[in-house]
């Protein structure tokens, strides 16, 4: 991550930097899975989340932004409100990595270089890709392990708000809910088609994840000049 923060950083800077504004900064969070397992509660964090941003200010009211970060997702059918999930009682727990790119909206003016405390909603949107473990559920309910991982394509839908700290301190609160195109987060569809007698589930419905949390992100570069984007 660390090699991937100074390229990121490496290929903004080499931009005009006498005509852009950027960030960089951190997200700490937790997140909460939405699927065949498990509780469906759209909001419920019950596991850390933490990562990087970097964003690219084109005007006072969009941004380009990029963004990685790590956590578990997990799902427990005994904490579910379904009675049958409940019965069954099947959990699962996986590390995953997202990568972030898209673009970020304010719902009102957020220019950095004027003077004095500001605040604004803003919206975030793009594509994401999540690297998971394979796992599928055997005839006895066992979780395990198919020994391989794939990359999840999903569409990032963010609502935040956002207020300076500082001359360069930005801090927001967001939360994110992620829509896959795949329904192997949870172990309902094994990855492997040998193994395809082991799903269950709403196999037409894909799995969801949602990362809260707070950003707190540095800003740097001169005073831009928007007239030209």
């Amino acid at each position: 991550m660390r090699y991937l923060l100074l390229i990121f950083m490496s290929v903004f800077y080499l931009q005009n930097t006498e005509s852009q504004i950027y960030e960089v900064g951190v997200f700490f969070g937790g997140s909460n899975f939405i699927g065949d397992v498990g509780a469906t509660n759209y909001i419920a964090p019950n596991q850390g989340a933490f990562g990087a941003l970097l964003k690219w200010n084109r005007s006072p009211r969009h941004a380009f932004r990029a963004s990685v970060i790590f956590s578990d997702l997990e799902g427990i059918d005994g904490k579910s409100d379904d009675p049958r999930r409940i019965q069954r009682g099947y959990s699962f727990n996986t590390n995953v990595l997202e990568i972030s790119l898209g673009m970020e909206f304010t719902f009102w003016d957020f220019d950095l270089h004027v003077s004095g405390m500001k605040g604004t909603p803003y919206l975030y949107s793009g594509i994401s890709v999540l690297n998971h473990d394979n796992y599928f559920f055997d005839q006895n309910g066992n979780y395990t392990s198919e020994n391989t991982n794939s990359w999840a394509y999903g569409i990032p839908m963010v609502l935040g708000y956002k207020t300076n700290i500082s001359n360069h301190l930005v801090l927001a609160a967001e939360v994110g809910a992620r829509y896959t195109f795949s329904d192997e987060l949870d172990g309902s569809v094994p990855d492997s088609e040998s193994r395809e007698q082991f799903s269950f589930g709403n196999t037409n419905s894909n799995d969801w994840y949602v990362f809260s949390g707070i950003t707190l992100t540095y800003t740097f570069g001169r005073r831009p000049c928007y007239c030209g984007f």
